[in-house]
């Protein structure tokens, strides 16, 4: 936490927060949390005047205590039932035809909240029968019985993010397992194969580029279809430095790469995260 931090370079910018009270108005008035704004997301600006946003579901608090993430660590509350129907009148009231969906980790639940996943693509379902999901679920301690739950409901895309390479797993996901989360992907795939299967990474934490590229064959060769890789950007003091920041060139590079092993579709850029634009990713494969 003491290496020196390093300036923001110039193809870092991200637009002018406009609209943003709109969409926060909507997410207050249900009673909804997003990851953009629980992660501090950098492109929160610019999605929350689409308006869209990625629902957060099973609370505002995590179980686990990643070293890249802003989301609060500490005891989770109760799981709140009537947030999937919560969740489709907010999306109605936006305007919303792609939804997607993350959680906090809840490794105090015995499912670690896969039926409340599955509730809440239902609901979609139900009252929003031409809208897109997409799921952004945890790993579940590896417990594939919890993974069918979810998808079982059926969501237009599965993703899990691997986040990084194995080497750095201690320092940056010290309660994941990165061989655990490349295990669900292949099973997702295997059991769902219609399912399109999602995964990302971020880049800036210390990994080589044939590492990056190591862990983009692993994907593959799970069976998975579309990869996201960004930048990180520390959202706190509190949380891992970046260790460089990493340029655009070398984000095509990847990108190429990342085609040629077959991928559907590929997202790489700096400011590239895993849901962002994610009605606009379906939509070209």
């Amino acid at each position: 936490m003491d290496k020196e931090i390093l300036r923001l370079p110039e193809w870092i910018k991200t637009k002018k927060l406009e609209g943003l009270h709109y969409t926060k108005q909507i997410l207050r008035r249900y009673g909804l949390y997003t990851v953009c704004e629980e992660a501090r997301c950098p492109n929160m600006g610019e999605c929350f005047s689409v308006p869209t946003a990625t629902f957060m579901i099973l609370g505002s608090r995590c179980t686990r205590n990643c070293g890249f993430c802003s989301v609060e660590s500490s005891r989770p509350g109760p799981v709140d039932t009537e947030e999937p129907e919560r969740i489709v009148m907010a999306a109605k009231e936006m305007g919303l035809r792609y939804i997607v969906i993350t959680s906090v980790t809840r490794d105090d639940l015995s499912d670690g909240g896969a039926g409340h996943f599955a509730n809440t693509v239902y609901a979609v379902r139900r009252y929003l029968p031409d809208t897109k999901v997409e799921v952004l679920t945890p790993d579940f301690k590896g417990e594939m019985s919890a993974l069918k739950i979810v998808l079982d409901s059926m969501p237009d895309v599965y993703n899990h993010n691997v986040e990084t390479i194995p080497r750095l797993y201690p320092v940056v996901r010290p309660q994941a397992d990165y061989r655990r989360s490349l295990n669900i992907l292949q099973y997702a795939k295997k059991i769902t194969p219609e399912i399109n299967t999602k995964s990302g990474l971020m880049l800036g934490l210390g990994e080589t580029l044939d590492e990056v590229i190591n862990v983009l064959r692993d994907l593959r060769n799970t069976g998975c279809d579309i990869v996201t890789i960004g930048q990180y950007l520390r959202p706190s003091k509190l949380k891992l430095p970046v260790v460089e920041y990493i340029r655009p060139e070398i984000f095509e590079r990847l990108r190429l790469k990342a085609v040629d092993m077959g991928f559907k579709y590929v997202a790489s850029a700096p400011l590239v995260r895993s849901s962002m634009n994610a009605e606009e990713m379906y939509n070209k494969w």
